[in-house]
């Protein structure tokens, strides 16, 4: 036959085979999309796990520290980024066609809620729509970022369809929910087992090689809803048993009751209770937003999640309490009334111990107290300055307070938001007229006195 010949429309689907053997010889390259929190944690224990580690994010600035061998995240040091840039097994990114040369690709990409408390998922579509153009037969892509049940099926298998190539047989797309928990000594990526699930047998024996090779459990579950849902799962139990401590704080306080010795007491039944702690807020990209996330799904099925909403009612319902917590003491204490004091937030991070203040109720609580006409301090040993958040973007740039006798003294009262361990607060006991405690820091370091009150 003469003449140039019509390529063939036919196609043979990839081996799932070949990606299985590159794993298990280490010889497969992994890419993570989005080097935050979740991103840059997963990236160092699977290149720990002897993989070449390609990590990709927008942001160059990341890129460049990255590459420079230094961390931006306080529990992720920069020895451990400089050992693995030293052993060639991490190198970051900026340039999307880089990722062609990765075997599976993982996306961490962040999914808030906006301003209507309805699921943003745009970071996931705009990732999506990214790999389009570098989708490859034999890739694996993996959602690991928190969202609705139906996510990777309806929404980012579609867009990674129309390269043309078809998933469970030209690629591989599976889901596997992120289990971070910044500042945890006792658990790491490696160490917490992960869920697993997958449309297609091929997907989910993908899936579960690449993590069975990098963490000490997999747990393979039936399909991508079913570990969605997993993820929605644990951070609704949590904002639940959360939402009802506050509550119960708010009704013992009434009553002249201490929730936590209430809790304490409690716990010491070995069946049958869990203890939850009350705060001023919920923060961290998980449980102040996981269960929106689940109520607006549920719409479609004309379905209503009044338990789950109210407890998101009672939680977002602190920083408020809080503050007409503060209001009145420093009018019973002082003799201040709020929109003339002089305030200082302790602890910007949304938990002990770290520098992350995604979805912090420090921020919320700030801005309550300046909206009432208060002037407003903050300190913390992990945040120098605050950063640029998608809310309090109008915060961005303070620098913390000095942690001084002198400094302390000049406050009409300090509101303790988050409890880090290292910061003493028997100076400020001693040198701030006022001290509200959310968190109970001050009676677990043995500290009394008329003016520290519990809030």
């Amino acid at each position: 036959m003469n003449g140039i010949q019509k390529p063939s429309t036919e196609y043979t689907p990839a081996p799932v085979s070949t990606f299985l053997q590159r794993i298990a010889g280490r010889e497969a390259i992994i890419g993570v999309v989005g080097l935050g929190y979740v991103g840059l944690p997963l990236a160092r224990s699977i290149a720990e796990r002897g993989f070449r580690i390609l990590g990709f994010d927008l942001d160059p600035k990341k890129v460049e520290t990255l590459n420079r061998g230094e961390s931006y995240i306080r529990h992720i040091p920069s020895t451990t980024v400089r050992a693995l840039r030293q052993d060639d097994r991490f190198r970051a990114t900026a340039t999307p066609s880089d990722l062609q040369q990765a075997d599976a690709i993982l996306l961490c990409v962040p999914t808030p809620l906006n301003r209507h408390r309805e699921p943003d998922i745009s970071a996931v579509v705009s990732s999506s729509r990214m790999l389009v153009e570098i989708l490859r037969p034999g890739q694996l892509v993996v959602l690991e970022s928190t969202t609705y049940p139906g996510t990777t099926d309806e929404v980012v298998k579609p867009i990674l369809e129309e390269s043309g190539l078809k998933a469970g047989k030209d690629f591989f797309l599976a889901y596997s929910p992120e289990r971070e928990d910044p500042g945890n000594i006792d658990y790491r990526t490696s160490t917490i087992p992960k869920v697993v699930g997958a449309d297609d047998a091929n997907s989910r024996r993908a899936a579960e090689a690449l993590y069975d090779a990098v963490v000490t459990e997999t747990v393979p579950v039936s399909s991508s809803r079913t570990a969605e849902a997993v993820k929605i799962t644990e951070n609704v139990f949590r904002s639940v048993n959360i939402a009802l401590v506050n509550e119960l704080k708010v009704i013992y306080s009434a009553m002249g009751i201490d929730v936590w010795e209430v809790i304490d007491a409690a716990k010491t039944k070995p069946f049958g209770f869990m203890p939850f702690y009350p705060g001023p807020g919920l923060g961290g990209h998980c449980i102040p937003i996981d269960p929106f996330y689940l109520t607006w799904k549920a719409r479609e099925y004309d379905i209503a999640t009044r338990f789950i909403e109210l407890a998101g009612e009672v939680n977002t319902a602190m920083p408020r309490y809080v503050v007409e917590r503060l209001a009145r003491a420093l009018d019973e204490k002082c003799g201040v009334a709020l929109s003339r004091s002089k305030l200082l937030v302790v602890g910007l991070a949304y938990k002990k111990n770290v520098d992350d203040t995604r979805e912090s109720p420090a921020l919320r609580l700030i801005e309550m107290l300046e909206e009432r006409g208060a002037k407003v301090d903050y300190f913390d040993p992990y945040v120098p300055v605050i950063p640029n958040t998608r809310e309090y973007g109008h915060l961005a740039g303070r620098p913390t307070a000095s942690w001084t006798a002198e400094t302390l003294a000049s406050f009409d009262a300090a509101l303790i938001s988050t409890d880090h361990d290292e910061v003493d607060y028997g100076l400020l006991a001693k040198h701030c007229p006022l001290v509200i405690d959310t968190r109970n820091v001050l009676e677990q370091r043995g500290l009394s006195g008329n003016n520290l009150l519990k809030a």
